[in-house]
């Protein structure tokens, strides 16, 4: 029945395309409008925790549908709202009108090459899954209100059915072959284990707003308590045997995604999705990388000689053995990350002409994600529910201190906060160009901000400095070992090695991020491919300006367009450089 509703939409859409075609400017652009109105809304509603990150609390009593039938229902509705879309002319259009259709019609052709791949049939490993998302929950919701209180208990007495769903869905994958591997899939089980340990859905009852009586809040804590011990824990504790009994004992064992169905075109498509390039191939990105490490090393270098040594060596072996640059505790860490990005705030204005003030707060991981990176986690356009620096602690003792300064910047601002932030308050986009994006561009506006810091004075201690190039060199090495797993056929101790040699990042960092390339290939190309990107755009719009570039001017419009894929922020720049000669020239002539 849904396929014949959405057979019948088609049909009666076919009928009225040709005449949309040669429609008013004013029709055709309406009706585009409408479209990406309607397409963000179907979005929404078939995924009610996006609608709740993005600050709409209107599903706020529903968890997603992860379901077989969802998915392929959502791929129906990505191949309609494709056909319509391309159906409309955009002659005559605006730049914006025109961007926007190209973004819209790059996210849902790129949905559809994921579907085609069967990549929603591997929801499940050591990085992501329902199993660390779900304990996120009591930190993604808003507790302002009783209404909100229901509705985080109505979320939970859904949580066994998310990870039924996902069962049914793994069960499909491991048919098809389409297994994570082996030794990854094995971590989940403990995971879930240490979700179940640390308990993170009573949150919410140890402290209530104002505005609840003290009746309701016993009653609440009473209903949210017993939901967790009879429904939640539970279904933990089911998915957890599941995965060890029946589904990482199947997992592949061969650690390049080719070895899947689809081979070397399914890497392919990883790599565009994940960079939104997709004229590199890997051997490419390979050399990229290689190039890229013999560059920062020199720069090193160049550092360490500065500082009074004979080579890189000697001064690497200073800095680890200094206890300077060995956190005593975790607490040290998020300490770290809080003073870098409050210092950072003030010097915002030197960079940007426009800044949300959207806040920001740093917070440790929890204990039961050990093997997870810091990451960030975007917080509510109106403020209410800031957002989220996560910062990496476990083996806290083996951890380093030395790019610290580097991450701070890079996570919060003037990185991922500061794009975020700025891109929920843009006014003049549609709203699905303000929200969701690719990890080109938002992981390379994050690497690319972390220079940033130097060209408002920071970085003084060489140390610091050599930080700063150290988590350059981290992103660098991720362009050879990504494509060295899943191209070259690089074993696990390969990758390590290489690291090692490299000496970018401390142990268990190495350990960490190698099964995350394994488990999510290309997604760690995006950070040097993106900066490469950015940093060009800059040498260009320097090149071409001259006296008239301006720094803050350029930031903004980095950032204003929203998330866009790669080669169509290239086509903008262009477009703005122009702009600005066409209106230095119009001065000049005054």
């Amino acid at each position: 029945m849904r396929n014949q509703h959405i057979l019948m939409g088609l049909l009666a859409w076919s009928l009225c395309s040709g005449a949309l075609a040669a429609n008013s400017l004013a029709d055709r652009l309406a009706a585009q409008n409408a479209l990406f109105d309607e397409q963000y809304e179907s979005d929404l509603e078939a995924h009610p925790e996006t609608a709740t990150a993005y600050g709409d609390y209107r599903y706020n009593d529903q968890l997603n549908d992860v379901s077989l039938s969802a998915t392929n229902a959502q791929h129906d509705r990505d191949e309609a709202f494709l056909q319509r879309l391309k159906a409309i002319s955009t002659s005559g259009f605006g730049e914006q009108d025109v961007l926007s259709h190209k973004v819209m019609q790059r996210l849902l052709e790129q949905r559809i090459a994921d579907y085609d791949f069967k990549e929603y049939e591997m929801p499940v490993n050591q990085m992501s899954g329902p199993h660390t998302h779900l304990a996120d929950l009591p930190l993604a919701v808003p507790f302002d209100t009783l209404k909100q209180y229901e509705d985080y208990i109505a979320r939970l007495h859904q949580i066994p059915r998310v990870f039924s769903q996902t069962e049914e869905v793994l069960r499909a994958g491991k048919g098809d072959g389409l297994m994570p591997v082996r030794f990854l899939l094995e971590k989940v089980p403990a995971q879930c284990m240490g979700v179940i340990a640390a308990d993170p859905f009573l949150l919410p009852t140890r402290k209530y707003p104002a505005g609840i009586s003290a009746e309701e809040r016993q009653r609440l804590t009473r209903v949210i308590s017993e939901t967790v011990v009879n429904e939640v824990l539970p279904s933990y504790l089911s998915f957890a045997a599941f995965v060890a009994e029946q589904y990482a004992p199947f997992g592949r064992t061969t650690l390049s995604v080719t070895s899947l169905p689809g081979g070397e075109k399914r890497y392919l498509n990883n790599i565009r999705s994940r960079t939104t390039l997709s004229k590199l191939t890997p051997e490419e990105i390979h050399q990229i990388g290689l190039h890229e490490i013999e560059r920062i090393q020199a720069e090193m270098l160049a550092i360490a000689h500065k500082a009074g040594f004979a080579d890189l060596e000697a001064f690497r072996a200073a800095i680890k053995n200094n206890p300077q640059y060995r956190p005593a505790s975790a607490e040290v860490i998020v300490g770290d990350f809080r003073k870098y990005i409050a210092q950072m705030e003030p010097k915002l204005p030197n960079l940007f002409g426009f800044i949300p003030g959207s806040p920001v707060t740093v917070e440790p991981m929890p204990d039961f994600e050990p093997g997870n990176a810091t990451h960030y986690q975007t917080g509510t356009p109106d403020g209410k529910r800031p957002g989220r620096v996560v910062v990496a602690v476990a083996n806290a003792e083996h951890r380093s201190l030395v790019d610290d300064e580097a991450t701070a910047y890079h996570e919060g601002v003037p990185g991922h906060h500061m794009q975020l932030s700025v891109a929920q308050k843009l006014t003049n986009l549609p709203k699905f160009r303000k929200h969701g994006g690719n990890s080109g561009y938002i992981e390379g506006w994050a690497l690319y901000s972390e220079q940033l810091g130097k060209e408002v004075g920071f970085y003084q201690d060489p140390v610091s400095d050599y930080g700063r190039l150290s988590s350059e060199l981290f992103r660098a090495v991720r362009l050879v070992v990504d494509t060295g797993i899943h191209a070259k056929g690089w074993t696990r101790d390969q990758v390590i090695d290489f690291f090692r040699k490299a000496d970018a990042v401390d142990e268990p960092t190495i350990q960490a991020e190698t099964d995350r390339y394994i488990a999510w290939p290309a997604q760690a190309l995006a950070y040097k491919l993106g900066q490469l990107e950015i940093r060009e755009l800059r040498d260009r719009a320097n090149k071409e300006l001259g006296a008239k570039f301006d720094i803050k001017a350029f930031h903004d419009e980095m950032l204003n367009g929203g998330v866009l894929p790669l080669d169509l922020l290239d086509s903008r720049t262009n477009a703005w450089i122009k702009e600005q000669k066409h209106k230095g020239s119009m001065v000049a002539a005054n």
